[in-house]
């Protein structure tokens, strides 16, 4: 075991990032990998969806997707090429892998498994029409009429791409509206304009048989579920949460240590906190730093977020109906796209933003949707990490014309 300062379970955002960081830092590390590098986000998430979201038609989706994903994942192979990390190809299962069977309790390590389509009991459910991301992504051809079950983050982007297309759409939903994570009334706005655009919803609407619904293809978008199947945790006595996450504290470490389980870790999508690349990926510097002895200044608190549908949409800090829910003190300040000269130009002047700052004028939310406003709320996400106040944010100079005018607007 003294040549293995560290053992990290899973290659996806926070696995390699955690390697990468640690090996910088001078740990030899072990990883455990049994797909292709990268994770759900490179191979079948985040890149290949956004492939299809900055490609003209399907025919080029598809041939952008086979290019990029190569690339790309050669390009974390690349990083888990370094001299101190060893790349071990193989399913890494406690109590019986060799190296974590020596490991427990002597070496830390990070478990980053991710996780995986979570699938709806639903009759019909095996209809060979249903497919979850992965499935629709890995289609073939373009599908006449696509239904999605789900209007989160997944089924939104998908609803908006293939209508794109050319698809025949149509969402359906049980909650009263889509976005749960985005404020209410900028997704509301972005809903009805998606379906002005002629994308049918069904909101408030539960699928009871996959027989009722009229479609060629039927997405399921209902979520993702922490991957800890195969792992044989139950032998570390290992209780999982309700959701079927792995309970940690906020240095990613197991909360319900013991000696056994002393330097044991889960970060990303399978300890359930923050289901985002971006998260698992600084939850990955926390944690190593945690087993250096080292302390930083992240703030897991302020977590920016964006959907990428058509136009997109982008949050960081709590929904008005949340403030009003908690019963914070809160001002509310807007600004709209159609206003901007630079989104005029564009000719893209469907957006709208809400800036929330405290009864001190700190700064604590955005959300928005309108071209590159994931580009605009990541600027409010560095200025809530600086404790910054609306007056702050009206002093400082933006460029003309420039979208982040908006932002600007919303101080006014």
């Amino acid at each position: 075991m003294s040549e293995t300062d560290l053992i990290i379970i899973g290659a996806g955002p926070g696995g390699y990032r955690a390697a990468e960081y640690a090996a910088k830092q001078g740990m030899k590390v072990t990883i455990f990998e049994n797909n292709e590098v990268g994770g759900t986000c490179l191979n079948v998430g985040c890149i290949p969806t956004k492939t299809y979201v900055h490609s003209a038609t399907f025919v080029e989706a598809r041939e952008r997707m086979a290019t990029v994903i190569p690339q790309l994942r050669a390009g974390v192979e690349g990083i888990l090429s370094h001299p101190n990390i060893t790349l071990v190809r193989e399913k890494a299962v406690f109590g019986k892998t060799p190296l974590l069977l020596e490991g427990v309790g002597k070496v830390p390590i990070i478990i980053a498994t991710g996780s995986e389509t979570k699938w709806l009991p639903i009759k019909g459910i095996d209809d060979p029409r249903v497919v979850d991301s992965t499935g629709l992504l890995n289609l073939e051809n373009l599908p006449k009429r696509l239904a999605i079950i789900g209007a989160g983050v997944i089924g939104m982007e998908f609803a908006s791409v293939f209508h794109r297309f050319g698809s025949e759409v149509t969402v359906i939903e049980y909650l009263k509206e889509c976005l749960p994570a985005l404020d209410s009334d900028i997704a509301k706005r972005l809903r009805k304009l998606l379906e002005k655009r002629g994308i049918t919803f069904h909101m408030k609407t539960a699928v009871e048989d996959i027989a009722d619904i009229e479609a060629d293809v039927v997405l399921m978008a209902t979520g993702r579920k922490p991957r800890t199947e195969g792992l044989n945790l139950e032998t570390l006595g290992i209780t999982l949460t309700p959701q079927g996450a792995i309970p940690v504290d906020d240095n990613y470490q197991l909360s319900i240590l013991n000696s056994q389980l002393n330097g044991l870790y889960a970060i990303g999508d399978v300890n359930g906190r923050q289901m985002l690349a971006h998260a698992a990926e600084m939850q990955a510097v926390r944690a190593v730093n945690h087993i250096l002895g080292k302390q930083d200044n992240i703030r897991f608190d302020i977590m920016p977020a964006a959907i990428f549908t058509d136009p997109e949409a982008a949050c960081v800090g709590p929904t008005e109906d949340q403030l009003k829910a908690q019963n914070v003190p809160y001002v509310c300040k807007k600004s709209f796209w159609r206003a901007n000269g630079k989104a005029l130009a564009m000719n893209d002047t469907e957006g709208m933003l809400k800036l929330f700052a405290d009864d001190d004028d700190r700064i604590i939310g955005c959300h928005a949707f309108g071209t590159h406003s994931a580009d605009i709320v990541q600027e409010v996400s560095v200025l809530m990490c600086r404790d910054t106040t609306v007056s702050q944010l009206y002093d400082m100079v933006h460029i003309h014309p420039t979208l982040s005018e908006i932002l600007l607007s919303a101080t006014q």
